[in-house]
């Protein structure tokens, strides 16, 4: 079992920045990838950013000036740095974590319960 604990949502004002934080624990072999997803209202979920263990990232365009990913593999932690940030960025944010399980070895994608964003004035 995986757990994942996101935290660093909140109200922002447009402009604004925020950094969200995303730790994984559990018991696992190895994490494949970490990254965030956003769904806003009617709306389906879509790729923020995503980081392999190696580092190579993945941004959506509409993320890719504006946005930072960072992975600390030690913690197993995912850092999602946002800047300038848009109404358009409010959405449910979630964490997740495509985990290498044993017995016998299998990938399996983790979602975190999601931290809402809220870009307003």
């Amino acid at each position: 079992q995986v757990q994942l604990v996101e935290s660093g949502g909140g109200l922002v004002q447009p402009g604004g920045s925020l950094r969200l934080s995303c730790a994984a624990s559990g018991n696992f072999f190895r994490i494949n990838s970490m990254g965030w997803y956003r769904q806003a209202p009617g709306k389906q979920r879509e790729l923020v950013a995503d980081i392999t263990t190696s580092g190579t990232i993945n941004y959506a365009d509409s993320a890719k000036a504006r946005a930072t990913i960072t992975r600390d593999n030690a913690k197993n932690t995912v850092y999602l740095q946002m800047n300038s940030l848009k109404p358009e960025d409010t959405a449910v944010y979630y964490c997740n974590a495509v985990v290498l399980l044993t017995g016998p070895y299998h990938v399996t994608p983790y979602w975190g319960p999601g931290t809402q964003v809220t870009v307003s004035s």
